[in-house]
């Protein structure tokens, strides 16, 4: 029953539109299978509103999956563990979260690939609440404390226990604790029901806003992605079941077409800019501050959609580290990301 926990938040009338939607799309001349051009794509975000998945509602917003004559309906699911269950169990045909479950879904006998890389570097950050900031001073005092993530098998969960195992603690010297980002991180940050956690922006911003915690480690740049895992660490990307991916390959060039111009962009205007596109209820602590999260974490974005040199063997290293799951696995990484695609969009 577990993945369809999640529709349970969608509105009945999106539902019922969306398997309207399917049943024309099954029988509709629009999809012809095999010469692979259905235009209708439904993508569930591990957050719509995080800046480091930022460039799905940005897309939207500068008009680009029209221009390619795509209609993508964007959903938000705030754990991107949920987001990859929306995506095996064929509710949704993307999913944009962290590349890592490529691999980890690899591991489990499903086939699914990066089509665009969003990014080189994780955009997490590791906070410790200010309360306990005197106890935590690396991942070695993880032991016996309580440590947010966004879900438990989400990617959080997953570069929180290479963190600790990296410093020689056991993952199972200290409590993951699910509280989502945003408002439930805070409050969980406020009670006390975590001494620290793995969050990106706007929540980090947020947190050091309303004094609860200080940073503790900072993925947001290439730098730091070097420094806490050893290299570069592709985060957030858009990714695909591989068989529809070959069953509808003049899709897929569209999205690549449109997120990358998406990436251009973004790289040529100011975190104000950017936050000016976007819609007006992301900016929880208001414009100034969201800007700002905007610009603490554009460090982590490509400008092509490539996946960067060494980025799939520094995951695999970062999660044989610790999951059983993983350790006896021969991943075959070049299953794991297509360049096909980013490679076609047109330069300009």
């Amino acid at each position: 029953m577990r993945s369809h926990h999640h529709l349970s938040r969608i509105p009945a009338a999106v539902l019922a539109g969306a398997l309207a939607a399917t049943t024309l799309t099954a029988c509709g001349s629009d999809d012809s299978g095999s010469g692979g051009s259905s235009n209708k794509v439904k993508i569930m975000v591990g957050g719509l509103d995080k800046v480091i998945y930022l460039p799905a509602m940005l897309t939207e917003r500068l008009g680009y999956f029209k221009a390619e004559g795509l209609d993508v309906q964007l959903l938000s699911e705030p754990a991107g563990v949920q987001a990859e269950t929306a995506l095996i169990s064929g509710d949704v045909q993307g999913t944009v979260g962290f590349y890592d479950h490529t691999l980890d879904l690899q591991a489990k006998g499903k086939q699914v690939e990066s089509v665009v890389q969003f990014s080189h570097a994780p955009g997490e950050v590791e906070v410790v609440s200010t309360k306990a900031a005197g106890d935590i001073a690396s991942p070695k005092d993880f032991k016996g404390k309580k440590l947010g993530v966004t879900g438990l098998g989400s990617s959080t969960d997953f570069l929180t226990k290479y963190l600790a195992v990296r410093d020689g603690v056991k993952t199972s010297d200290f409590t993951p604790v699910a509280v989502g980002a945003g408002q439930t991180f805070l409050a969980a940050l406020k009670q006390g029901a975590i001494q620290g956690g793995m969050t990106t922006d706007p929540t980090v911003a947020n947190i050091l806003d309303q004094k609860l915690g200080k940073v503790l480690i900072d993925m947001r740049t290439p730098e730091g992605s070097q420094q806490a895992l050893g290299g570069p660490y592709p985060s957030s990307s858009l990714y695909m079941n591989a068989s529809w991916v070959n069953g509808h390959k003049e899709t897929v060039q569209k999205l690549a077409n449109a997120l990358v111009k998406t990436l251009r962009w973004m790289s040529s205007h100011s975190a104000e800019e950017i936050a000016a596109k976007m819609p007006a209820d992301y900016a929880k602590g208001g414009k100034a501050l969201y800007a700002e999260s905007i610009k603490a974490t554009l460090p982590m974005f490509t400008k092509d959609g490539v996946m960067p040199a060494n980025g799939p063997e520094t995951v695999e290293k970062v999660l044989k580290a610790f999951s059983p799951n993983l350790k006896n696995t021969d991943v075959d990484l070049a299953k794991t990301f297509t360049s096909e695609f980013v490679n076609k969009v047109p330069k300009g």
